[in-house]
């Protein structure tokens, strides 16, 4: 039978796994180099699911564990879908220790609302309230010796 885990040890990562999805498969990080996503992966709270030992998911969270956090870089792989893996990943990011009593949690999606829906998110109560700053293709202006 097969086994779902979720770990926080980022010495599990699959490092080239993770850029391979997010730089050709994600539709938000489309050619993010490689060394991009190792320095986000450093400076975040990281989770990685995996199916018998081999990584299938992953989960980033940008954190100063006490008031604010941001869900971002969410995936399964594309052939593990649809088994609820999604589900068990969500859960232990919202369980972590660290991510306890936190005032204010975020996430952008547009491809899994009800996803997230089901662990307490909602559409911003004030949306007029937040403002970004967006530069979405930045990664193919970046000079090919970053990544």
């Amino acid at each position: 039978m097969t086994r779902i885990n979720i770990s926080a040890d980022k010495a599990l990562l699959d490092l080239p796994l993770i850029h391979r999805f997010l730089s050709e498969q994600s539709t938000w990080a489309l050619g993010i180099p490689f060394s991009t996503v190792q320095r986000a992966i450093e400076a975040s709270l990281c989770f990685g699911a995996y199916l018998d030992g081999a990584q299938i998911g992953f989960a980033r969270v940008i954190t100063d564990g006490a008031t604010f956090a941001y869900l971002v870089d969410v995936f399964v792989l594309p052939e593990h879908r649809g088994c609820g893996y999604s589900k068990r990943l969500m859960a232990a990011v919202m369980q972590h220790p660290e991510l306890q009593g936190l005032r204010r949690f975020l996430l952008a999606t547009s491809t899994a609302p009800q996803l997230y829906a089901q662990f307490g998110f909602t559409p911003a109560a004030k949306p007029q309230a937040f403002m970004e700053r967006l530069e979405p293709d930045i990664y193919k202006r970046l000079p090919q010796t970053q990544g």
